[in-house]
C-alpha cells in the first residue's frame, strides 16, 4: 500500500510540474493573487487589533475623567458649604461690629462694616491648590471664631458698662426748673435755725411730671414723716434716688422705672412751704450731693 501511495504522490507532482512548464505565466499569476489576498487579510487584521485597543483606552480615559469631575464636583461641594459657614460666621462679626458701634457710640461712617476693606498686593501669582485653599479658609475660620469670642467679651463689656450708666443718677428730675435750695448747711425754713439740707429742692408747680434720673426699681412709695408723699428708687448699683413732697405717685414699689419715666407729680406734701421737688442721692448708706448727678444743667445757678 505504501508503495502505492508513494507512486500516486510522485505521479501527481510530475503532472503539476508539467502544467507549470508547460504554462509558466498562469503559475506566477496564481502566486501573485495567493500573496496579496493573504497579505490583505493580515492587514485588516491588524488594523482590527489597533481599533479595538484604541477603543478601550479611550473606554478608560472617558471612566477616569468622569471619576475625575465627581470628585472635583465633590470638593467643590465641600468648598462651597465651608465658604457658606464662614460667610454666616462673617455676617454675626458685622452684626455684632455694629451693635458695638452703637453702645459705644463712635463717629458714623468710622467703622462702616457694610463698606468693603481695601487691600493690595504686588507680585506674581499662581494657581492655588484645592488643599491650600480648604488649609486657608480653615485658618480664617480659626480666626473669625477667636474674633467672635473676643467681640463678646467686649459686648459683655460694653453692655454692663452701659447698664451701668444707666442705672447712674444723670439728668434732672424734673425739666425746666431752676434750684431754689442747695444742699448742705443752711437756715431752717421753719424754726430759723441752721439745719442740713440732705438734698436739693427745684421749682415746680403741683403737678409737674417728677422724673427717674435713671433706671431702676421702685424700692418705696408712700409717705414719710417730714418728706410727704415721696418715691425711693434702687438703682441696683449702690445708688438710690429720693423725690419727696410730691401731690401723687403714679408708680409702686417693685415697678420698673427707665430714666427719665414719669413717676409722680410735684406738689407740696410733707415739711414744706410751696410745691417744689426735693430730690436726694443715696449711695451705699451714705447722703450725697446731687448736685454732681444732674448732667449738664447741675451747674445752674440757685435762685434764693
Amino acid at each position: 500500500m505504501a508503495a502505492s501511495f508513494s507512486a500516486r504522490t510522485h505521479a501527481g507532482a510530475a503532472r503539476l510540474h508539467a502544467y507549470s512548464a508547460g504554462r509558466p505565466a498562469a503559475a506566477i499569476a496564481a502566486l501573485l493573487i495567493g500573496g496579496v489576498a493573504l497579505g490583505a487579510g493580515a492587514t485588516q487584521g491588524i488594523s482590527a487589533a489597533r481599533t479595538a485597543h484604541l477603543e478601550a483606552r479611550n473606554d478608560a480615559q472617558r471612566t477616569l475623567l468622569a471619576s475625575t469631575r465627581r470628585e472635583a464636583q465633590h470638593e467643590v461641594n465641600a468648598l462651597a458649604a465651608r465658604l457658606g459657614e464662614l460667610q454666616a460666621e462673617a455676617n454675626r462679626l458685622n452684626a455684632l461690629g455694629e451693635r458695638l458701634t452703637r453702645i459705644g457710640q463712635l463717629g458714623d461712617g468710622e467703622f462702616d462694616f457694610n463698606k468693603p476693606v481695601g487691600v493690595g498686593g504686588e507680585g506674581p501669582v499662581r494657581d492655588m491648590a484645592a488643599g491650600e485653599l480648604r488649609g486657608g479658609m480653615d485658618r480664617l475660620g480659626a480666626q473669625l471664631t477667636d474674633s467672635g469670642k473676643q467681640l463678646s467679651v467686649l459686648e459683655s463689656l460694653l453692655f454692663n458698662r452701659e447698664l451701668d450708666r444707666s442705672a447712674t443718677p444723670s439728668r434732672m428730675p424734673i425739666l425746666n426748673t431752676y434750684i431754689t435750695s442747695g444742699y448742705g448747711g443752711r437756715a431752717d425754713p421753719f424754726g430759723g435755725g441752721r439745719g442740713f439740707h440732705k438734698g436739693i429742692d427745684f421749682h415746680a408747680s403741683t403737678g409737674d411730671p417728677v422724673l427717674a434720673v435713671a433706671d431702676g426699681v421702685v424700692s418705696y412709695a408712700g409717705v414719710r414723716s417730714g418728706y410727704g408723699k415721696v418715691v425711693e428708687v434702687d438703682h441696683g448699683n449702690g445708688y438710690v434716688t429720693r423725690y419727696a413732697h410730691n401731690s401723687r405717685l403714679v408708680v409702686q414699689v417693685g415697678d420698673l422705672v427707665r430714666s427719665g419715666q414719669r413717676i409722680a407729680k410735684a406738689g407740696s406734701t410733707g415739711r414744706s412751704t410751696g410745691a417744689h421737688v426735693h430730690f436726694e442721692v443715696w449711695q451705699d448708706g451714705r447722703v450725697l450731693n446731687p448736685r454732681k448727678f444732674l448732667g449738664e444743667q447741675g451747674g445752674q445757678r440757685e435762685r434764693m
